[in-house]
């Protein structure tokens, strides 16, 4: 599967940063992960000093699958808002999902501050405005039940919205927690101290053949290489759902344009992440080098060879999207990319593991929070993989 096509941002402007080996001999591992975007990059660093003998293994270069054309949108709110995932999952359960992810956009800032030279992570708020006047009233219910479990939100009346970001909206819900990061250069900077610790990360090997025996897993190598591990780990996207019995997840093309450098004086009030209340909707963000990324415009499938023609069209219209609400900033199209996009029922991770499959763990981050969903992974994997009880499983289980 191409998980995207053309040309994403951060790839073309951080280029390869590091080279790692091929596998070349016969290995005996205690835990063995698939793939090496951020989420096998974030279960790789969790488990680093765990004792555990642990390898990383990926078909491609490290980050150069989906990873590579994440936009990063940092955010604790899920592609299902609070009320809906009441309905589906109980209200507590919602809100501790919610709770969650807010916690791991900071823990991604402490997992930052540790890294050898500090890597660069940004708190910044996020604004979500109602689409349409019609969903104002709903809006405001999700402001509501999020005020009163202590998330910090405000509500802004449209004029209030047009004063402070300067575009026109009949209502939106502002919040203190958001984030952004270079997943493509924080998911290298993982993986080099993983390594620091004595640990292996392998591009260029392509997992061919996955064996359970009652002993653990035994994995055959696109050159006949076997690799022996007590545990495995599935963090391979939406790649990973072959190896899922059943039907979890649909996968769709989402798109992302990042503009050519502008002014400060074009920004809004605190580099805010913006998104509406639409489906599929419109997001932006300010990123680095004073450009302007804007996505989405998703369509609900995906096709492994997405045209270059459709891409510059989805990009133009992102950018008249764009214009519509912000026309007083010159936006002009640098980059533009499509990538394979997942989504559940709920709109909740799917974390952990299935009978079919003994031995092995899967983090599977889908939606609009996967670098969230794949810190709340790495830490219930740690435990899992260790034979210790996570108090947070249960909600990310393939049965709920």
């Amino acid at each position: 599967m191409n998980l995207y096509e053309q040309n994403p941002y951060w790839l073309m402007k951080d280029g390869i940063v590091a080279s790692y080996p091929s596998l070349d001999k016969d290995l005996d591992i205690d835990v063995a992960i698939m793939g090496a975007g951020i989420s096998a990059a974030l279960t790789a660093w969790y488990l680093r000093n765990t004792g555990l003998k642990v390898a990383v293994f990926d078909r491609r270069h490290v980050g150069m699958g989906s990873t590579a054309a994440s936009t990063a949108f940092l955010q604790y709110e899920i592609d299902t808002s609070l009320t809906d995932l009441s309905n589906y999952v109980g209200e507590k359960n919602a809100v501790k999902s919610y709770e969650l992810c807010r916690k791991a956009i900071y823990d991604i800032g402490d997992i930052c501050k540790t890294l050898k030279p500090k890597f660069d992570f940004n708190l910044v708020p996020s604004l979500q405005y109602a689409s349409f006047k019609n969903h104002t009233s709903k809006l405001q219910q999700e402001y509501q039940l999020r005020k009163k479990y202590g998330f910090k939100v405000g509500w802004l009346e449209e004029a209030d919205i047009k004063n402070t970001f300067g575009f026109e909206a009949p209502g939106a819900i502002f919040s203190e927690d958001g984030g952004e990061v270079d997943a493509y250069l924080l998911a290298h900077a993982l993986l080099k101290d993983f390594q620091a610790k004595g640990n292996k990360v392998y591009n260029n090997t392509h997992i061919t053949q996955v064996e359970n025996t009652k002993h653990g897993i035994i994995l055959q190598t696109h050159s006949r290489l076997k690799i022996k591990a007590k545990k495995l780990v599935i963090a391979c996207g939406y790649e990973s759902l072959k190896y899922v019995p059943k039907q979890i997840a649909e996968i769709h093309s989402t798109y992302a344009m990042v503009s050519e450098p502008l002014d400060d004086k074009y920004f809004w009030h605190r580099n805010s992440l913006v998104w509406e209340t639409a489906t599929p909707y419109m997001y932006f963000r300010v990123v680095s080098e004073n450009r302007i990324l804007v996505g989405g415009r998703d369509d609900p499938n995906h096709h492994p060879h997405i045209k270059p023609s459709l891409i510059s069209k989805k990009a133009e219209q992102l950018t008249s999207s764009f214009l519509r609400k912000m026309p007083h900033i010159p936006l002009k199209p640098d980059f533009s990319w499509a990538g394979a996009f997942a989504i559940t029922t709920d709109g909740l991770p799917y974390i952990g593991s299935i009978p079919e499959r003994p031995n092995t763990y899967f983090a599977l981050g889908f939606g609009g929070n996967g670098i969230t969903f794949s810190v709340i992974a790495a830490e219930i994997l740690k435990d899992l993989i260790q034979g210790k009880k996570n108090e947070n499983a249960a909600l990310f289980e393939f049965n709920r």
